[in-house]
């Protein structure tokens, strides 16, 4: 309203200027001569110019000048954010002690515990497949069969052949026994004993001659008959039915055990003494995530170690065995890997989302007595999934969670219903997850405070 009055005010002015300078005599008048030495009012359209300008910027002045006004009387004088204002309404929990383990993140693959290829020990037509593609099957389950009638004609014409030479060999014996009978009255020559001797003890042995044909002709009749060496899971059959089969030539199939089943993978050689050291204390637990898992850890223990530090990269190669019998961990799959060398006492614990950013370094707002916050620095010495191992502050002290991008210190605070230590409490039961920071440091990111 001043702003309007100021700019009716600067009309009238206008007009009314106007009016007195409509009713003045033209300048050559006489009557409008005065004397020299009071110059006459000068007016023409240079003046008129000039005068319009000016009172175009008195009256753009003006106007700025009752904005600016109002905008201060409407604005109410407020300190920082947070300060001196409203509480602001903020998420916490409770520092924390307890034992964290001291871990080495990496990833891995997972390998099949056994791969078995399956081939041929008899040459024949397959004839039958029992068993489907990716089938689980159990060791000595029937996998392929085979024509198996020329192993079995071999293996009559051999029993054949055995039956013969035993005839022989008796006929042999029964000469043995009348030479010497005759050779004990005197009626045979020793040459002829000895012949006859000689006889029998080559069919004996032209008999176990036989039945080791026999044996052979067998065994090729069982290799018509393929089954599973180990439990596992079937891969891709390579040679379908009806095509010949060539005794150990081209495998036919895979069996991969996978229940237990390995996950390989890396670590730097600098975790690798720690490592041999605790493990003359016990086995060490291994825990891997798949993706889109990472709740639910699957654990294991640390089975192998290789023999030599890879001399390029300067990492050693592990390998830790698990159960599978809910075929979660699949041969091929890329996991990710936690690998638990000992367990650390007394470990101070925040939530990794109450850790800020700042141009002092990291820090957390932590709740006063007087629902007032304050900017603590902490050092983050590793992640245990979703928290933090910290330095810097104390079990049982109060930090902000959720609300800091609106917090300063000294800034009042108000507690949302549902967090504070019950929440830290829960998280904490959580099983750790494999983090992406090695033991020594943390390199996750966190918010930058303004």
């Amino acid at each position: 309203m001043i702003v309007w009055s100021q700019i009716r005010n600067l009309k009238s002015m206008v007009l009314s200027w106007r009016a007195e300078r409509s009713i003045l005599p033209p300048c050559g008048s006489r009557l409008l001569r005065r004397p020299r030495r009071e110059a006459p009012l000068r007016v023409g359209p240079r003046n008129d110019l000039f005068g319009a300008l000016a009172f175009i910027i008195l009256g753009v002045g003006l106007l700025y000048a009752g904005g600016c006004e109002k905008r201060s009387a409407a604005k109410p004088t407020k300190g920082p954010r947070g300060e001196g204002g409203a509480a602001v309404p903020v998420t916490v929990a409770t520092v924390q002690r307890r034992t964290t383990p001291v871990a080495v993140p990496s990833f891995g693959t997972v390998e099949a515990y056994a791969d078995v290829e399956v081939r041929a020990q008899a040459t024949g037509i397959l004839e039958q497949v029992h068993f489907t593609e990716g089938q689980m099957v159990k060791k000595g389950d029937r996998l392929l069969s085979i024509d198996p009638r020329q192993p079995q004609a071999t293996l009559r014409m051999a029993q054949a052949n055995l039956e013969k030479e035993q005839a022989q060999l008796k006929n042999a014996e029964r000469e043995v026994a009348r030479q010497t009978e005759l050779l004990q009255k005197g009626f045979a020559s020793q040459d002829v004993y000895d012949q006859a001797m000689t006889a029998v003890e080559t069919l004996r042995a032209a008999v176990s001659a036989d039945k080791a044909v026999i044996e052979n002709a067998a065994l090729q009749v069982d290799y018509c008959s393929i089954s599973s060496p180990v439990d596992g899971c079937a891969g891709r059959l390579l040679i379908h039915r009806g095509n010949l089969i060539k005794a150990n030539d081209a495998s036919v199939v895979t069996i991969r055990q996978i229940d237990p089943i390995y996950v390989s993978f890396w670590i730097q050689e600098q975790h690798l003494s720690a490592i041999r050291r605790n493990m003359a204390n016990g086995a060490l637990e291994v825990a891997v995530t798949l993706p889109g898992e990472e709740n639910e850890p699957i654990r294991g223990t640390l089975s192998f170690i290789d023999n030599t530090v890879d001399p390029d990269n300067r990492t050693i190669h592990l390998r830790a065995t698990f159960a599978n019998p809910d075929r979660r961990l699949w041969p091929g799959q890329y996991v990710k890997v936690l690998l638990t060398i000992a367990q650390e006492p007394d470990s101070i614990l925040v939530p990794s989302q109450a850790i800020q950013t700042g141009q002092s370094g990291r820090f957390v707002y932590v709740v006063k007595s007087d629902q007032t916050v304050e900017a603590k620095s902490v050092v983050v010495k590793r992640d245990v999934g979703n928290e933090s191992v910290v330095e810097g502050v104390k079990p049982g002290d109060i930090v902000v969670t959720d609300g800091q991008i609106r917090l300063v210190p000294g800034a009042r605070v108000q507690t949302k219903p549902g967090s504070g230590p019950q929440g830290q409490s829960r998280a904490a039961e959580s099983p750790s997850q494999p983090s992406s920071t090695a033991v020594g440091g943390s390199d996750s990111p966190k918010s930058e405070a303004r």
